[in-house]
């Protein structure tokens, strides 16, 4: 069923939107960002929706914190997403909202075992709704937004409330709703602990094969990313869109000596390279001309808990089978029964209880439910 779709970019309007939602109920939330386009992934867009009305928010024009605020963070009302980990974060992020309660539909046909769970297949599948892919890589952040971007972007919410239903509904029959909903709540919880890192990783670490490379490699590409960067926020444009990965390193490994033959880079734009090539130029010099001392090579990682001794190999073979027919049992991905890092983890620490592994960090209940005893007599076997 589609219904009325209001873009909202005024103070005003908010305080239409407000008297709109204070009726109660579930909220379909989406986010738009920029990030495939800009250099910042910043909130642009806010798709709200209750069962009658759809509303794209403009935070680029209004401040939405105060009057999305109240509604979100009620929890006694739910807000519907699909695939919301992202969302929760900008949210928080750009406007200061913790959501209080999480339905997302996409961890809903997830545990239903859906062999896709895209919100275009599930609302084809399910509602027979088919929504376009035109706007999937749009730039969000351009204005004015035409009017079927608008419309575009009300696909994300206008039709989750019935979707939820629907798979709910599902979920409820095959006594898996209660799995869904601690999912849900660990998103949450997980969404408000989430701080950006004192310091960023190191970018080199992004950076296939960079491990193999000697220091000055290392070194010259660290400097090359740097040039990409610093003209990438000069643009606000992401900085793939400057030069790709595989362009920066072709050019590392050439060792270009003009900017022509910057230019002759397989990748690598010959107009970047002649407005912007001499400065990449004069610090790959200066990092030929480094002392050895002054080098960064690849960071060394931190030490972890070593390498697993055999016993703890065979023992990490046993409860991953165990996870493997549990998973096909259920018909469910094996990730989403419990993810390889998890299971190490349990080898590492060696619970020898259900309860003692449900204590574990990002272990849920639903995991100790369905394969709980099964794992830990794999464990101790």
């Amino acid at each position: 069923m589609n219904h009325p779709v209001r873009y909202i970019h005024t103070a005003e309007g908010l305080g239409r939107v407000a008297r709109s939602l204070a009726g109660g109920g579930d909220l379909a939330v989406d986010c738009e960002a920029a990030g495939y386009h800009r250099y910042s992934d910043r909130l642009c867009l806010v798709q709200l929706s209750t069962p009658s009305e759809t509303f794209v928010l403009d935070p680029l024009a209004a401040d939405l914190g105060p009057h999305l605020r109240p509604h979100l963070e009620d929890p006694a009302r739910r807000v519907l997403m699909h695939g919301g980990s992202y969302d929760l974060r900008l949210l928080r992020r750009d406007l200061d909202i913790a959501v209080a309660r999480l339905a997302d539909t996409q961890v809903a046909a997830g545990f239903l075992g859906e062999p896709a769970t895209g919100l275009q297949t599930l609302l084809d599948k399910h509602l027979g709704v088919r929504i376009a892919k035109k706007y999937q890589r749009a730039d969000w952040a351009r204005r004015p937004l035409a009017r079927d971007m608008i419309d575009y972007a009300a696909g994300d919410t206008r039709h989750l409330h019935r979707l939820a239903a629907v798979l709910e509904d599902a979920l409820r029959d095959m006594g898996r709703l209660h799995w869904a909903e601690e999912e849900c709540r660990w998103l949450v919880t997980s969404a408000a602990e989430t701080q950006e890192p004192e310091s960023p990783p190191d970018p080199v670490t992004r950076f296939k094969g960079a491990r193999r490379m000697d220091a000055r490699t290392v070194t010259a590409l660290r400097e090359a990313i740097a040039w990409r960067d610093r003209i990438a926020r000069s643009l606000d444009r992401a900085p793939f869109r400057v030069a790709t990965d595989a362009a920066l390193l072709a050019a590392v490994a050439a060792r270009p000596a003009s900017v022509g033959q910057l230019a002759d880079v397989k990748g690598f734009s010959p107009r970047l390279a002649a407005r912007s090539g001499r400065t990449l130029l004069d610090a790959l010099g200066r990092v030929r001309r480094m002392p050895n001392r002054d080098l960064r090579p690849y960071p060394v990682g931190r030490k972890g808990r070593g390498r697993p001794t055999p016993e703890e190999e065979a023992a990490l073979d046993r409860i991953t089978a165990v996870r493997n027919t549990v998973a096909a049992e259920l018909e469910l991905d094996r990730g989403r029964v419990m993810a390889n890092h998890l299971l190490r983890e349990v080898v590492a620490v060696r619970p020898d209880s259900a309860g003692a592994l449900e204590t574990m960090p990002g272990v849920r209940g639903w995991q100790v439910e369905i394969l709980g005893r099964r794992l830990l007599d794999a464990l101790w076997k």
